[in-house]
């Protein structure tokens, strides 16, 4: 999905994606539900390693749609804005001094299906705010390491009931003990200095195959440092021809500070919540646009 060039000069490009599948089911003795399933993906990217600076830039977009039964609701499958800037000049070798800013959020709200009346996320809830300060390795356009020792992440919950319950990582509401009644709003953002790892790497694997990850890692210095917030991505695309392709993807996600609903007793209830390792997988074929 990358265009090769050189190192010196703009390498710029981007792919839209729209993915379709449909099924549709009339007295079928074996059961089963009709569904139709919609989602697009926009990718852009425009790099610049010239002499002494490098300057790179990318804008991930990603929205899906499920409905399934014939009058059944709509329901998000995948949801992503994902912006990052990186600027640096050179220290030595393949090393640059470099500052990164990221931003990623997402565009619709999300509930805790199929139970669509409990709001999970919005927009800007959460939003992340990253701004990294380091040094950033860049043999090639293959490879890609970025050292922070000084970052900044920044949590935004706009949304006020969801920061109210403490979402995200932010500081929840105060009640009354005795009415209940709320004294003070939940916080709708949180600032966290830590230190950040981001590694890049690319490779086609074969003829019209092509491999892709990315990790982040993030240690906050003031509050337990040993739990590192991780992010990893992988993108498998495989060529069908110039405008069909097959993408697989999945994105690993932890943080601390996330608390997630646990069933404890195995018993379909909810009766707990904690920090859990969050995993999302797509397996999508359809038309794409490479530029």
């Amino acid at each position: 999905t990358h265009k090769k060039d050189s190192l010196e000069g703009w390498n710029k490009g981007g792919v839209i994606g729209l993915n379709f599948s449909q099924t549709s089911l009339s007295n079928w003795a074996a059961g089963g539900q009709s569904s139709i399933s919609l989602g697009g993906i926009t990718s852009l990217y425009a790099n610049r390693t010239k002499g002494e600076t490098l300057w790179e830039n990318s804008l991930n977009i990603g929205y899906g749609i499920i409905q399934q039964g014939k009058n059944g609701p709509w329901w998000k499958t995948d949801d992503e804005i994902d912006f990052t800037i990186k600027y640096g000049r050179k220290a030595f070798r393949n090393w640059f001094y470099a500052g990164l800013l990221s931003f990623k959020t997402q565009m619709d709200e999300g509930y805790n299906y199929p139970d669509d009346s409990t709001r999970i996320s919005n927009l800007l809830a959460p939003g992340y705010l990253l701004i990294a300060i380091g040094l950033n390795y860049k043999p090639n356009d293959a490879f890609g390491l970025f050292l922070a020792p000084i970052t900044a992440k920044n949590t935004f919950v706009i949304d006020q009931d969801l920061a109210d319950a403490g979402a995200f990582g932010v500081e929840p509401a105060s009640y009354d003990k005795s009415t209940g009644a709320k004294t003070s709003n939940g916080a709708t953002t949180r600032i966290e200095i830590g230190g950040y790892i981001r590694a890049f790497y690319k490779h086609d694997l074969m003829e019209n195959v092509a491999f892709q990850t990315k990790l982040g890692l993030f240690s906050n210095y003031s509050e337990k440092p040993e739990n590192i917030d991780v992010s990893w991505e992988v993108l498998l695309v495989m060529k069908v021809n110039d405008y069909i392709t097959v993408n697989f993807t999945t994105h690993l996600l932890y943080d601390h500070d996330i608390q997630i609903g646990v069933d404890n007793n195995g018993n379909g209830i909810i009766d707990g919540f904690g920090p859990r390792t969050q995993f999302k997988e797509v397996l999508a074929v359809g038309f794409s646009y490479k530029f």
